[in-house]
């Protein structure tokens, strides 16, 4: 992983994946989507890491993709870029045994929207805005926003988002569920990993079945969501954590999870 390109640091049972090309507004080109796919797979895999923060340095979280690392012409295949380069991030955010923890600074724009929506909870400063600005280069919208805005937002406003490539600021995002919640710019840091220390306290092995769950639920009918759940808690109810949060409840007493 080049250094220089995505900053890793690794404390407490919080992994900070930072990108860090701040001069282009942490634009995607080769060497920060190898490097970003490689920090989420050690995140992914290390057992101490029991969150992620994901954001970015400088003025803005993501621009989206580098324009200047991409030549058109009949050879060029974004599709085999995407499934290359950009697919495997955002299955591994989604599935990943462990929370994560997306803090927008500034602007998510194109691809670089699509990866702060892959996270399970998202976080924005007030000075970030979310973009779909793919329509303005002839694009499709890619890397999983037209899965995830019409979830999020509902089917209307994933249109006009995708047609339009209008900028929605934090405020709106936070109200037609883009985000969580909106911080001042300052507070968002201190937030995120104040978020991310309490999740990695927290009973991990449940956080990775709950993802589970809800992933593919629209996909489902009730019945099978029903039997995923019970699946589910049948393995939920054999871990170490669960033990120890019934007796924490029944002697009146926080809990201590070791996430396993």
């Amino acid at each position: 992983m080049t250094a220089t390109t995505v900053l890793y640091d690794s404390a407490d049972g919080v992994a900070t994946i930072t990108l860090n090309r701040p001069e282009v507004l942490n634009a995607l080109d080769d060497a920060l989507i190898r490097a970003l796919r490689e920090a989420i797979d050690r995140a992914a895999g290390e057992d101490t890491v029991r969150a992620v923060v994901l954001t970015g340095a400088g003025r803005g979280f993501s621009s989206g993709a580098d324009l200047a690392s991409v030549s058109p012409g009949p050879d060029l295949d974004l599709g085999r870029l995407l499934r290359e380069r950009y697919h495997p991030v955002i299955q591994t955010l989604r599935t990943m045994p462990k929370p994560v923890i997306c803090a927008v600074n500034g602007a998510a724009a194109g691809a670089g929207m699509s990866i702060a929506l892959a996270g399970d909870i998202v976080l924005a400063a007030r000075s970030a805005y979310f973009l779909q600005a793919f329509s303005k280069i002839g694009l499709v919208p890619d890397a999983g926003s037209t899965w995830f805005l019409p979830r999020y937002v509902g089917d209307l406003r994933a249109r006009a988002m995708a047609l339009l490539a209008e900028p929605v600021d934090a405020g709106t995002a936070e109200r037609w569920g883009l985000v969580w919640r909106v911080f001042d710019d300052d507070a968002l840091m201190p937030e995120a990993r104040r978020l991310a220390a309490h999740l990695a306290s927290q009973p991990t092995r449940a956080y990775a079945m709950i993802k589970q769950a809800l992933d593919g639920s629209f996909g489902r009918d009730l019945c099978a969501q029903l039997e995923l759940e019970a699946t589910l808690q049948t393995q939920a109810g054999c871990t170490e954590d669960f033990h120890e949060g019934v007796a924490a409840f029944l002697q009146r007493r926080a809990p201590a999870f070791k996430g396993r």
